[in-house]
């Protein structure tokens, strides 16, 4: 790497304007074919991508020589979602180029920001887990370590969330109908993937005769860290059909059957997730994540034998991460590679790639732990079912379990044990996280291997989520502390002597102002909703699920609305309640709680008496996007997950860094978040875990908590008599009988204490001194839940890998 790429200083501290706007205009030119008089916004907004992607790829070669120069240890992370976000204004902010881009489209007479959100969220995730893969990709490559993320180049994403009637409609996302001006396509790098057929043996081998293939072909997408120092490679997988277009069948006039190949192979690569409630989508799903974890392995292997003969010095330049357990056929498939396809034994094979695997565990539920029927999985990958067994048995021969803990159990694979084995190392993703993953979620494999689970807590790029998204926030912290915070955020702490200063704490207030003014009126534009920023404005956005319960949210919401509607001259605390997220199209109970929150909204925003007292906000497609959106306007956090059932979250940091207080259990991370911030600057309420597994043990809870409830009664009451659905009075019987009867998640038992905290959140807010108080001590808080930190400790603890800087 030349030695600028490795100073204190941005890369391109030296580029001015005048510099950017020639490439800007040479890109217009000659990439794109325009001229000025002709350019459309899309135009001017790829002719600035290019310009800044042209600053990208000096370090981006640079990182990459330097590794292969060297023969460093590179990580590798294999995730089914990588949800990156917009890229544009993120690279320029790690650049240090943001300044001179706005100057240099204004020139133009173009809007930077308007530009920016012209740019599509690229479709490839769904939620906290994808969000995490970004920040960390981001995170390795500011903290110089050498990485490759692998995914997959979704087509269509999960999808896009629309509301009719207040009913989710999916709709395929269309990301790639314009040209994505930050990848590049490495049809060079391909590989076969296998699926099906059969295996034999000869002269004392298995061999596999596959039934079907596809090809694998890369996409790269080089992703920066802060200042430019370093960069890494995002590698997306497209799926190719092996088999050429039968142009025989194409003049007989059978076209559909012409195409038929290049149809199915790119089912592949559709999809995030597609719906397994059928078994041909259980199998899609099977092959996907196969597709996947199989291409990555291979262009690993490529990449290490270009350099080394060895393979069982794998583990000395190889760390493998699989996030969560879709990677988990990762183990097999490396000792297929290793053995079939490169003569090492079995028993050589299975202890290199154990040296080379790390598991990160990501969800205490155990409908989320895939396992697979066996039946599927030896039909698809009939190999892979051998090594499966082959692996079961090793471990239960070699360890001697006191009692059968089986990879292969019930006729089914299940995909957390086998990662478990055949990974060196395994995290939770939060303190509390990790310590159930040993007592709840793996306690016999914990005894056997007691040194192999480890924390991590997970952590968020300030980058992204302060220092782009938090414009007003940032130059406050800037002005306060000097520069430099934003690859060391622990320095925040240096904001703590200020709050005790009127000044500052009226510009902390001053900032978390404009971002309110600002969502105000992005949720009158794309809501139809006018909202006051004066408001308290409290945000749960996330992955609609019944654990992180946004129905206990909506109850009390309607709780709150019948306490004005009662009295509504009372001196109130306005409030504007907004929600985010998609529910899978599968899970029936998270579609009817959002139908719940539309139709709740739809009374309450049209309701006179009520007027700006309370307000219910539900924007469609909630996305990274949007997150910069609400995030930094948000007053309160919401994290109200039932105790045991959060790994980790990240939402919450996100909110905490920008400061906004959290309500929250103790659950996931909201324990450590508690710990840094301080039980005056936290709103805490709910069960613990150990009470909420008690309470579980009684089979009329929930009745008795209703029962023993002031507010909850006449809630329930309202819902069922078709308050909120007056064209459908039993639209939510179903719902409302389930929290009466079926409260696997404790709604109903932690109700009443969720309202008193929300009282306590309101004579809080009333008190500004006190509120901003403690939405700046969040913020100055916050600096442990850096993904910098989180990076740093998988490298010391998992990976064994050194930085590059």
């Amino acid at each position: 790497m030349d030695a600028a790429v490795n100073v204190e200083t941005p890369i391109n501290a030296d580029v001015t304007p005048a510099a950017l706007k020639s490439k800007v205009l040479r890109h217009l030119t000659y990439t794109l074919g325009k001229d000025i008089a002709n350019a459309t916004s899309y135009d001017w907004r790829m002719a600035l991508s290019f310009a800044i992607r042209d600053h990208i790829v000096a370090p981006w070669f640079a990182s990459t020589k330097r590794t292969w120069a060297e023969n460093r240890k590179r990580v590798y992370y294999l995730s089914m979602e990588f949800l990156i976000g917009r890229i544009l204004e993120d690279a320029t902010v790690n650049l240090g180029l943001r300044d001179a881009a706005e100057e240099v489209m204004a020139s133009f007479g173009q809007d930077f920001r308007g530009l920016v959100e012209g740019e599509p969220d690229a479709a490839l995730g769904n939620g906290g887990l994808g969000r995490l893969a970004a920040c960390f990709m981001e995170s390795m490559a500011t903290v110089g370590c050498p990485a490759y993320g692998y995914g997959i180049r979704y087509e269509h994403g999960l999808f896009k969330q629309s509301f009719q009637g207040g009913q989710q409609i999916e709709m395929p996302e269309d990301w790639l109908n314009m040209s994505n001006p930050w990848e590049f396509a490495r049809p060079e790098s391909a590989y076969t993937i296998p699926f099906k057929g059969e295996v034999k043996t000869i002269a004392g081998r298995e061999v596999w005769t596959p039934g079907e293939t596809v090809l694998a072909s890369a996409y790269d997408t080089p992703v920066i860290g802060w200042q430019g120092k370093w960069a890494n490679t995002l590698r997306l997988w497209a799926a190719k059909s092996t088999q050429m277009f039968d142009l025989e069948r194409f003049n007989r006039g059978d076209f559909a059957a012409a195409a038929e190949p290049e149809a199915l192979a790119r089912t592949l690569s559709r999809v995030l997730y597609p719906d397994d409630t059928t078994y041909q989508g259980k199998e899609l799903r099977l092959k996907q994540e196969f597709f996947l974890t199989s291409a990555a392995l291979q262009d690993i292997l490529r990449r290490f034998k270009a350099q080394n003969s060895n393979l069982r010095d794998l583990p000395k330049f190889v760390a493998i991460q699989m996030n969560d357990t879709h990677p988990a056929i990762a183990g097999p498939e490396l000792i297929r590679l290793l053995t079939d396809e490169n003569g090492l034994s079995f028993e050589d094979a299975l202890d290199t790639a154990r040296g080379c695997l790390g598991y990160t565990n990501h969800t205490l539920l155990p409908e989320a732990l895939e396992r697979w029927a066996t039946f599927t999985f030896g039909t698809t990958l009939p190999r892979h079912m051998q090594i499966v067994e082959r692996i079961d048995s090793w471990h239960r021969r070699t360890y001697n379990p006191p009692h059968y803990i089986g990879i292969v159990k019930h006729h089914e694979v299940r995909m957390g044990e086998l990662a478990f084995v055949m990974a060196h190392k395994v995290n939770g993703v939060s303190a509390l996280h990790s310590d159930l993953v040993k007592k709840s979620l793996f306690p016999e494999l914990n005894a056997l291997h007691p040194d192999r689970i480890c924390n991590q807590t997970n952590g968020v790029t300030p980058r992204r989520w302060l220092k782009m998204s938090n414009r007003p926030l940032s130059d406050l912290i800037t002005k306060t502390i000097g520069v430099g915070w934003e690859a060391d955020l622990d320095r925040l702490r240096e904001l703590e002597p200020h709050i005790a200063e009127q000044p500052f704490l009226d510009a902390f207030d001053a900032a978390k102002r404009e971002n309110k003014v600002a969502l105000a009126a992005w949720i009158d534009e794309n809501c139809g909703v006018k909202v006051s920023p004066d408001a308290l404005f409290d945000v749960q956005i996330k992955r609609i699920h019944e654990y992180k319960r946004q129905l206990l949210n909506i109850l009390q919401t309607i709780a709150h609305y019948q306490r004005i509607k009662a009295d509504p001259e009372a001196n109130w605390v306005p409030r504007v309640k907004i929600f985010g997220g998609k529910s899978a199209p599968g899970y029936a109970v998270a579609k009817e709680i959002i139908h719940l929150i539309n139709d709740v909204a739809q009374v309450i925003n049209n309701d006179p008496e009520v007027g700006d007292r309370l307000k219910v906000v539900y924007p469609a497609n909630y996305n990274v996007s949007m997150a910069e959106h609400l995030i930094p306007a948000a007053d309160l956090s919401e994290q109200i997950s039932t105790a045991g059932k959060e790994a980790s979250g990240t939402g919450n940091m996100k909110f905490m860094i920008n400061g906004a207080p959290t309500i929250g259990t103790l659950d996931g991370a909201n324990v450590e978040i508690l710990q840094e911030v301080g039980a005056e600057n936290f709103f805490l309420f709910g069960m613990t875990t150990e009470e909420a597994m008690k309470r579980r043990e009684d089979p009329e809870q929930s009745r008795k908590a209703i029962e023993a409830s002031e507010a909850l009664p006449g809630v329930l009451q309202a819902i069922a008599e078709g308050v909120f659905s007056p064209s459908q009075k039993d639209r939510y019987h179903g719902l409302v009988h389930r929290v009466w009867h079926h409260d696997y998640f404790l709604v109903a038992a932690d109700f009443d204490a969720y309202d008193a905290a929300q009282v306590e959140v309101d004579k809080a807010y009333a008190d500004r001194a006190r509120w901003v108080k403690m939405a700046a001590m969040n913020t100055a808080r916050s600096g442990f839940f850096s993904s910098d930190r989180t990076i740093r400790s998988y490298m010391k603890d998992i990976w064994s890998i050194d930085s590059a800087l």
